[in-house]
């Protein structure tokens, strides 16, 4: 037979990014979402749906005529206004300087909200440190020829973050421009907060550094098994919010449990939001009217307070029944777990294959259990993988309802004990 030879294609290959990768491989073995013969403690998306001691969930919304139109490219007014108030409310009280709607950019999820960003980011060296959350590798790939990534390395007694004093020495050693990170941490559940968190933004200012800080689940906070009093944001330690060098990232996908709506927001000095509004007009033509109009609801204070509180009531409870589960097995859990939906865990000393990242994320999907392997968090924009000190590690998710959750950690102690 001939040998068929393939024109050249004008396209390249994209590879699935990390949690994607994941489910791709789940779904070979029969896993759909909600397939409720399988857990998936790999999901990052928190439960949706009714829960108790969070307000009713919104089953519908109205179309108004005028949302049929192309609306405003930052978001519509009336949202904006009311994220700014709700920030305002939150951490802001004491503060001269106040957000208003002209600091609030509206877009259809925070994928999108950050190759905004990126997309009016000059040519700078942007730092970031690992492990962090996948997609931002991919976001970077698209952006080389203006924007230089640059890795640091953590340290495991740091909970792989980086503590205030060393972030000062990063940004001059690194002569970094701009510095991104996930706060709370995506993968770790490390959270910067308080003085440091202060110290962060006191930094950045004073060594001219730009601080892009992705907050997505900056209202799981929990202490030592318990709801925190309130959620974390470095808004709470921005003195100016027309010049000081900082952009928060934020949406509905987990703090507000709405992953499906797509809708996120990108808080930051007016002339940088400006300038958001005019790459969207370029990149994706701005937001949904009827899912803006809808989302406004939300930021009712009351309901809006219920529903964090609720979240924090049920996740803490979740969290602790996780990491009791995983260390009982045999697994090495941070005790600066303290936020997010996540444990970081560590599977080296569990028997073969199972100590391996891979080896127990294969071996887990024979129980129809979905983990995510601790090297996709490792990520490399620009570059060639090579070798990472993540292999020992899974990142679990205790996003699920409890029934499930609970389903997933037995089958995880069924699949440690055959390999015992």
């Amino acid at each position: 037979m001939d040998k068929v030879i393939l024109p050249k294609s004008a396209f390249n290959e994209i590879q699935d990014i990390g949690v994607i990768w994941v489910l791709n491989e789940a779904t070979k073995l029969g896993f759909y979402n909600g397939n409720p013969d399988w857990a998936n403690l790999g999901q990052g998306e928190p439960e949706v749906g009714e829960m108790k001691g969070a307000p009713e969930r919104i089953k519908e919304f109205t179309i108004e005529p005028g949302d049929d139109r192309y609306g405003p490219l930052n978001g519509m007014c009336a949202l904006r206004t009311a994220i700014a108030d709700n920030y305002n409310r939150l951490y802001r009280k004491d503060k001269v300087s106040k957000y208003t709607a002209d600091n609030i950019s509206i877009a259809m999820g925070g994928r999108l909200a950050l190759t905004r960003i990126f997309s009016i980011i000059a040519p700078v060296r942007l730092g970031f440190k690992v492990p962090e959350y996948p997609g931002y590798e991919d976001m970077l790939n698209y952006q080389l020829e203006r924007i230089i990534p640059v890795r640091i390395h953590t340290k495991k007694e740091n909970n792989y973050s980086i503590p205030a004093v060393e972030f000062v020495k990063a940004i001059k050693e690194y002569k970094l421009d701009a510095f991104l990170f996930s706060n709370p941490c995506n993968p770790t559940g490390h959270v910067i907060r308080e003085e440091e968190l202060n110290a962060y933004v006191k930094i950045a200012k004073e060594q001219n550094c730009a601080l892009i800080v992705d907050e997505v689940y900056s209202h799981f906070i929990y202490e030592n098994g318990i709801p925190a009093p309130s959620p974390v944001s470095s808004a709470a330690y921005i003195e100016d919010v027309n010049s000081d060098p900082v952009l928060i990232v934020d949406g509905l996908t987990k703090s507000f449990r709405y992953p499906g709506w797509r809708l996120a927001w990108i808080l930051g000095p007016g002339h940088i939001i400006e300038n958001l509004g005019k790459a969207a007009s370029g990149i994706d033509g701005g937001p949904s009217s009827p899912i803006q109009r809808a989302a406004i609801q939300l930021f009712e204070p009351k309901r809006m307070d219920m529903e964090t509180q609720a979240l924090r009531e049920v996740f803490s409870r979740k969290q602790k029944t996780m990491l009791n589960s995983l260390r009982k097995d045999g697994m090495i859990c941070s005790e600066d777990t303290k936020s997010t939906f996540y444990i970081w865990a560590d599977v080296s000393k569990l028997p073969p294959p199972l100590n391996n990242s891979n080896g127990f994320f294969k071996e887990a999907l024979k129980y129809k259990v979905i983990t995510v392997p601790g090297h996709l968090f490792d990520i490399h924009p620009g570059e060639v993988r090579g070798e990472t000190i993540f292999n020992q590690y899974i990142r679990f998710s205790f996003g699920p309802a409890e029934e499930n959750l609970n389903m997933g950690l037995e089958r995880i102690r069924e699949l440690i004990k055959s390999h015992g």
